[in-house]
């Protein structure tokens, strides 16, 4: 059986082109991943009172058909998620 891609698994894609994209599996679902490749800090926003997202991320689409072509690395569920979470309860189920 190949790869899966969970959750806040590190992995390398070398796509059929020779490109390397590489990052944290941001989002899964059964049409597509999303690949966290940087991350840097939302400007401030005078429009915006309370703001409930810190970061902007990039993220690289990939889908099932490109799935054979992704290494995994390690995961990071078995760390404190406070260290690098920017959206605090992205682990909570939705109300």
């Amino acid at each position: 059986m190949s790869y899966v891609p969970r959750l806040d698994d590190y992995v390398v894609w070398k796509d059929s082109l020779g490109r390397v994209t590489e990052g944290w599996v941001y989002f899964v679902n059964n049409e597509y991943i999303t690949i966290e490749v940087s991350v840097k800090d939302k400007p401030p926003c005078e429009y915006t009172m309370n703001e409930m997202h810190k970061k902007v991320h990039c993220c690289v689409l990939c889908f099932p058909e490109n799935w054979h072509e992704l290494k995994y690395v390690r995961n990071r569920r078995e760390i404190n998620i406070d260290e690098y979470k920017s959206q605090k309860g992205r682990y909570l189920d939705p109300q």
